[in-house]
């Protein structure tokens, strides 16, 4: 009896102890993620009820920053801007990806080499992808240009002119981000069961029939994550309009770039900035609680 007992205790302190080194890495990564996550998060929305420069003192003003977004035109002109790239970025950036991993699965020869060639683009730093399209879309020797001048036809300013200033950096973000969503729509693509489409083929099913009956079912439920992810990042973008456009250019100005403006260039306020990042926090948690709880409800 005294060596079963004694067995039990020495069970019961194993699992404690194991427990309490469960909880420590546990409480690691908390303090690590309330550190870096929360706290920024909680600042931001505190910063936003002041006018804060970091040289003087904080000072509060209550709902004054968010009444001065209101009362600004290029608040709008952002938002508008910003839902423009939105659209734009989803007609390529979201069909684009599913075409492309539809026929890199369809490939039976150096398939490896085209899934590289895809992914090529993730693996650079985005500030290189921007340089590397700065030089394509340059007025004067850029490639774009100059083939056009070699095939005889009118040159364009690309990101200098208001009617395709916008589609320029749908590219560019397009280019940049497919590689990763059309690895995934792959790997998602293998798992569909082979017999499916030999069924299919059985009953006389050609190649629309298979891509609307067997392989966008078994799509569904990573296109739906992968569309509200590329919404939430589209609707964030700030790199590609900054170095390309810059921070004055009314016809591609997002909220992101407003943001920067706000803080860093002309208002150098950073409560205000603060404000226009709580904006955006607040509709995009609204629409992805709409988004997910639709989403579920079709489910």
């Amino acid at each position: 009896m005294a060596v079963r007992t004694s067995a039990r205790r020495a069970v019961r302190r194993r699992r404690l102890r194991d427990d309490l080194l469960a909880y420590a890495f546990l409480a690691a990564g908390i303090l690590c993620f309330a550190f870096f996550s929360w706290y920024p998060l909680a600042r931001g929305v505190l910063l936003s009820f002041q006018q804060v420069n970091f040289v003087t003192d904080p000072t509060f003003v209550g709902l004054d920053n968010f009444r001065a977004l209101v009362a600004d035109p290029l608040f709008w002109t952002a938002w508008k801007n910003t839902l423009v790239f939105t659209g734009l970025a989803l007609v390529l950036g979201y069909l684009v990806p599913l075409a492309l991993a539809i026929l890199l699965n369809e490939l039976r020869h150096l398939a490896g080499f085209f899934r590289i060639a895809v992914y090529l683009p993730v693996m650079l730093p985005p500030i290189v992808v921007v340089l590397l399209w700065k030089y394509l879309y340059d007025p004067g020797n850029g490639l774009f240009n100059t083939l056009l001048r070699g095939a005889h036809l009118p040159e364009s300013q690309w990101t200098q002119s208001s009617s395709t200033a916008m589609v320029s950096l749908v590219l560019v973000s397009t280019w940049a981000n497919l590689g990763g969503a059309t690895l995934m729509y792959l790997a998602a693509l293998q798992n569909v069961p082979g017999e499916l489409y030999e069924a299919a083929e059985l009953d006389g099913a050609g190649i629309r029939q298979r891509l609307r009956h067997v392989t966008l079912p078994h799509l569904r439920f990573i296109m739906l994550v992968l569309l509200l992810l590329q919404i939430i990042s589209t609707m964030q973008v700030f790199i590609e309009p900054y170095q390309l456009t810059g921070t004055t250019n009314p016809d591609t100005v997002t909220v992101m770039v407003l943001i920067y403006r706000y803080a860093f260039t002309v208002n150098n306020d950073f409560g205000l900035a603060a404000a226009a990042s709580v904006v955006l926090f607040v509709v995009l948690g609204v629409f992805s609680a709409l988004y997910l709880r639709l989403t579920r409800r079709a489910d």
